[in-house]
């Protein structure tokens, strides 16, 4: 099992989107926080799974330190961790 991690940011809105450093092109929503968290690993899933039978590699998980140093994600409101099988 690998840990990854989801950035929550606070929408226009006031709902939450959800981004995954390690996977750029996977992302996920919810009006309250519990409910993004909840699409997030349901999106996670789906991606990794995807990716695995398609063929392609699965990232190693980024270092939480390394992530939140990045510039595009100092507004963020939450970081979670993500537990998916591979």
């Amino acid at each position: 099992m690998a840990n990854y991690i989801a950035i929550l940011h606070r929408d226009a809105e006031g709902g939450f989107d959800v981004s995954f450093p390690d996977f750029p092109r996977c992302t996920a929503a919810g009006t309250t926080i519990d409910e993004a968290k909840d699409m997030a690993h349901e999106a996670l899933a789906l991606h990794i799974k995807t990716m695995l039978d398609g063929g392609r590699n699965v990232p190693a998980p980024s270092r939480l330190e390394d992530i939140i140093d990045g510039p595009h994600y100092a507004d963020a409101v939450a970081v979670l961790v993500v537990s998916v099988s591979e």
